[in-house]
């Protein structure tokens, strides 16, 4: 997640360049009353009809419902709450071989039908430049099923007023504890989906997730200098039961946060004497380090290096022009034994995990999700791939991996959560730093950058310790490791083990023209990188 991300919410008026088209303010009450699942089956079979008497051979319908709620704070003030929805129908045909896709908000039985028969227009004209068919993978017709994010505690139903005093009270904390400024935000969001296709499914779908996030910043009143430290939170797939006051532990005098609770009030009250730590911190000396790096920041580093890359849109080029390709050419995979990382490096991707931010019961294209390795024991095995690109790689099926971030979308591939695979050698945390002689530990994400093609890269973060034989010597600033991809993954040569395993992730994954977001999470425990070059990000006046 970019920083510039992370403060378009700082405001809700920018905050608003997140919300899905066709969005409209309402009230909490309205978000409460759900929409009957027969009607939007009876919907749906007006567009599946009308589609099939214009041409369709096949089609897909989905209703979307999508819910967003805004809570922020700076100080002790509440800046804005807003509530807004979005709802609405896209379709999806297959007609001469070709795609088409129409979207309307009108609801009515003529509008649904008129969308559908547009929908097989656009069709039939793009199968004018159609050079080859679309392949779809087969797919079973699930009937009438449905999945819902196993949340404790609907945050919607939690009354604005206790949300507000929550953050407020972060706020206090933050400030009582050295801060000089804090902004806090609660966003919450529910998608309500009903997919409907021609295989015979009708996949009703209610999907949580959660996101508590703050901005703390100290200021030296004898120099004026500044520093600042973000929240260590991660966006959950997850009810309102997330937010839990006790959840904070400490890994080598670092705040940590549990699985899958947050104690927000503590996270920030640690921000607040961090930040303040960061002022006075000598600045790095650039050279080569021993990297240990938590999973608040590494989170960071394997959506870039490889979540993206191994994207099989990309790696075919279909997203050149906007995202960029990938190093991971289909060669690679072809020769079955491309050495991405040392053989501890164990990734999967996984639209089923519990609390992540991709996990649903069915994609949207109707495809139950599952786990599966992109990287096993350092060697790539596997792209992201959905129903009409299975057949390149010779697949019977599709992943999953489809996803569009509003009915007005049209779904295409998105990435799952990808995760690297916890230690299975017993180490903790302690362990890793223990073996360092010269080393940098860090923690939380902050900027980077990274080639189109997602190989040479550099990260920064939000707190960086010293260490040295074997043990933290102090706070440093200033500090950036650059790398490529195939060289850092090679470098790894420690992972601590599942007790450490934490997810972190992204509400904004950006792809696609026009552009679309995507939520992922992807976990990881705490692991050791040997040699990665450190450079020093200090401006010299």
């Amino acid at each position: 997640m970019k920083r510039r991300d992370f403060l378009h919410l700082s405001t809700l008026g920018l905050g608003a360049v997140a919300l899905p088209a066709f969005s409209r303010d309402i009230t909490i009450e309205e978000a409460l009353t759900p929409v009957d699942t027969a009607l939007k089956k009876r919907m749906a079979d007006i567009a599946l009809n009308a589609a099939r008497s214009k041409g369709a051979t096949y089609t897909d319908v989905r209703i979307g419902r999508y819910l967003n709620q805004f809570v922020v704070t700076r100080e002790d003030k509440v800046q804005n709450t807003v509530n807004t929805e979005s709802y609405g129908m896209g379709i999806r045909v297959i007609a001469n071989g070709s795609w088409g896709f129409a979207a309307t908000d009108k609801l009515d039985n003529d509008s649904i039908a008129k969308a559908a028969a547009l929908a097989v227009q656009v069709a039939k004209e793009n199968a004018r430049l159609l050079t080859e068919p679309v392949q779809l993978a087969p797919q079973k017709g699930y009937g009438e099923v449905s999945w819902k994010t196993p949340i404790e505690k609907n945050a919607f139903e939690v009354p604005v007023k206790d949300k507000a005093d929550l953050l407020l009270g972060v706020n206090a904390a933050a400030m009582q504890n050295g801060a000089n400024y804090i902004n806090s935000i609660l966003f919450l969001v529910n998608e309500q989906k009903y997919f409907a296709s021609t295989d015979g499914s009708y996949i009703d779908q209610d999907v949580h997730r959660i996101w508590p996030t703050f901005f703390v910043t100290k200021i030296d009143a004898k120099t004026g200098k500044f520093e600042t430290r973000n929240s260590l939170s991660s966006p959950r797939g997850m009810g309102y039961e997330y937010l839990q006051a006790g959840a904070a532990g400490k890994i080598s005098g670092v705040t940590s946060l549990y699985k899958d609770r947050y104690d927000m009030r503590e996270d920030a009250i640690a921000a607040a004497i961090q930040a303040g730590e960061k002022v006075t911190a000598k600045s790095v000396e650039p050279g080569k380090y021993d990297l240990i790096l938590d999973p608040s920041h590494l989170w960071l580093t394997i959506h870039e290096s490889v979540g993206h890359p191994s994207e099989l849109d990309r790696v075919l080029g279909y997203e050149a022009n906007y995202a960029g390709t990938s190093f991971l050419t289909l060669d690679k995979w072809e020769s079955k034994n491309f050495k991405f990382g040392s053989n501890l490096v164990n990734i999967v991707a996984d639209k089923t995990q519990k609390g992540s931010l991709g996990a649903v019961g069915y994609d949207d294209e109707g495809v139950g999700t599952k786990q599966w390795d992109i990287i096993k024991d350092g060697t790539l095995v596997n792209y992201q791939v959905i129903r009409d690109q299975a057949h390149i790689l010779g697949l019977k099926e599709s992943q999953g991996c489809c996803y569009a971030d509003n009915w007005s979308s049209v779904q295409f591939q998105r990435m799952a959560n990808i995760s690297l695979q916890p230690g299975k050698d017993g180490k903790s945390v302690n362990d890793l730093i223990s073996g360092v002689e010269k080393g940098i530990y860090i923690v939380g994400d902050g900027s980077f950058s990274i080639d189109q093609q997602r190989y040479n890269f550099q990260f920064g973060g939000q707190l960086f310790y010293e260490i040295k034989n074997g043990k933290i010597a102090g706070m440093l600033k200033d500090v950036a490791y650059q790398s490529n991809t195939q060289e850092f993954w090679n470098s790894c040569t420690a992972i601590a083990d599942a007790r450490d395993y934490r997810l972190g992730g992204s509400f904004f994954d950006g792809k696609g023209q026009p552009g679309q977001v995507s939520a992922v999470s992807h976990g990881s425990s705490t692991a050791r990188f040997n040699g990665v070059n450190v450079i020093n990000t200090a401006r010299k006046l």
